[in-house]
């Protein structure tokens, strides 16, 4: 299968996990990641800093018990550089001068993602950058200043990385090397793709239907474009692999490939964006190689993003019953985790006003483009509990709005969601996945993979 990330594939082994992000938005899931929490216990809901993304709350709390202040303990040499927090670097959220505790060396994109004209947080320090591909293209500067920490790094202590570079993520500039790669690539036709949003929430009901002509240049050239971006990130891995090998660490590390979300190019008649609570926005790419791991194994455990830094934690010598996370370290057996279930939550953004390119629509609404396609809005707020232990995979999900919309999905027979089964499912199942839902929304550390759920029998099936 055709894919911009081939060495990737190659050089961290073809591992693979049915891997899930709890919230399909960069800065909540960003912040479990980091945290090894679910949102409801980081508070970070969404991008905005009203939504608790990088403000001086996130950083009081949550940022001050997170995966780098562990490490540092730990007397790693711990390294930064990429993408952080979206509302990073903002005067409201401490300008530039704010360096997270436990990074020793700091390199932080300031807002949100960008490939040339940016501002850095260099320790610190503002750091602005132009248009010059040789100088100032952030995903390769991400990995050059990597490979200048491995060069003055104290070979005595153990290190850490994390490498967050903006790609594939808008404005999707790729490096001039690779403008006419993948002309003849457009996004994948199969499963929801351009199909109505029957029977889902009303942010799925109102996309048209097919979608226009436009709409579907718009993101077929969006997805070419990102996977343009995504060569360089492959150049970066192998980079960086090469490096360890050299000084003699790549067989003494472990090193994580993943996401921060999913994200649909044309499904369910959405052009792009993330922001759902299907598949193609709650799953995301997980490999990993290091110490012990067996290369080209398939994990089929559901592996979360909470589970990254428990996972890290592990690795360094923590003792994980002192660390306050809702996730579990999956490196022991690379996995098989007792977690039958989990939850997945977003609390949706819009716009106060109307927006003035659509004036058709209005207030609440955000994220509307191309045509007037909106893939947001304040009640696009919605919970899930997402049941996969061998026998069941539900998804059970409840929305907050003047709906109180309900969606079920039987993903082993309808692995699309393309029907929702709410009317056909025995009303002691829904009432037994609304209770557990209700559990997990206010759950904490090993609560949250635990509880007893009840037997939710297969006889719908």
């Amino acid at each position: 299968m055709q894919t911009p990330m081939k060495k990737t594939k190659d050089l961290i082994g073809n591992q693979g996990a049915t891997f899930f992000t709890v919230v399909p938005l960069c800065c909540p899931s960003r912040s479990s990641i980091l945290t090894g929490r679910y949102p409801h216990n980081h508070q970070v809901r969404n991008n905005s800093l009203s939504g608790n993304c990088s403000s001086p709350r996130w950083q009081k709390g949550p940022e001050a018990e997170a995966l780098p202040v562990f490490l540092n303990k730990q007397n790693y040499q711990t390294f930064f550089a990429g993408k952080y927090l979206n509302q990073y670097g903002k005067k409201e959220a401490g300008d530039v001068f704010h360096v997270p505790p436990g990074w020793e060396q700091w390199h932080a994109l300031v807002g949100n993602s960008q490939y040339y004209n940016y501002t850095l947080s260099v320790n610190g320090k503002e750091e602005k950058h132009g248009d010059d591909y040789e100088k100032d293209y952030l995903t390769d500067l991400i990995v050059n200043r990597s490979l200048q920490f491995l060069d003055s790094r104290n070979p005595k202590r153990p290190f850490f990385l994390m490498l967050s570079p903006p790609a594939p993520h808008s404005p999707w500039a790729a490096a001039p090397q690779y403008l006419k790669e993948f002309s003849n690539v457009k996004a994948p036709r199969d499963g929801s793709f351009n199909k109505p949003g029957k029977d889902k929430h009303w942010l799925l009901r109102q996309p048209t239907n097919p979608m226009s002509n436009s709409s579907v240049s718009f993101l077929d050239n969006a997805f070419r474009k990102r996977w343009q971006t995504l060569l360089s990130v492959d150049d970066m891995v192998e980079t960086l692999v090469k490096k360890l090998d050299s000084i003699k660490e790549l067989d003494n590390t472990y090193i994580f490939y993943t996401s921060d979300n999913g994200y649909h190019t044309g499904q369910f008649s959405l052009p792009i964006d993330k922001r759902q609570l299907y598949e193609f926005d709650v799953r995301i790419p997980l490999m990993v190689r290091g110490p012990g791991i067996k290369p080209k194994q398939m994990l089929k455990a559901p592996v979360l993003n909470i589970d990254l830094a428990p996972t890290i934690l592990d690795i360094s010598g923590v003792n994980l019953s002192a660390v306050n996370v809702d996730g579990q370290s999956f490196l022991s057996q690379m996995v098989s985790l007792a977690r039958p279930f989990f939850l997945i939550e977003y609390t949706g953004e819009g716009h106060p006003t109307t927006d003035p390119a659509c004036p058709k629509l209005g207030p609440g609404l955000s994220e509307c483009f191309p045509d007037c396609v909106c893939e947001d809005a304040y009640n696009n707020t919605y919970a899930c509990v997402r049941t996969l232990d061998g026998q069941n995979d539900m998804q059970y999900c409840e929305f907050a709005d003047s709906e109180s919309f309900v969606e079920v999905y039987n993903l082993t027979s309808d692995p699309h969601q393309l029907e929702n089964i709410v009317k056909k499912v025995d009303p002691v199942i829904l009432q037994a996945m609304n209770q557990r839902l209700i559990k997990l929304q206010s759950c904490v550390g090993i609560n949250c993979y635990v509880e007893p759920g009840p037997d939710l029998g297969s006889d719908y099936l």
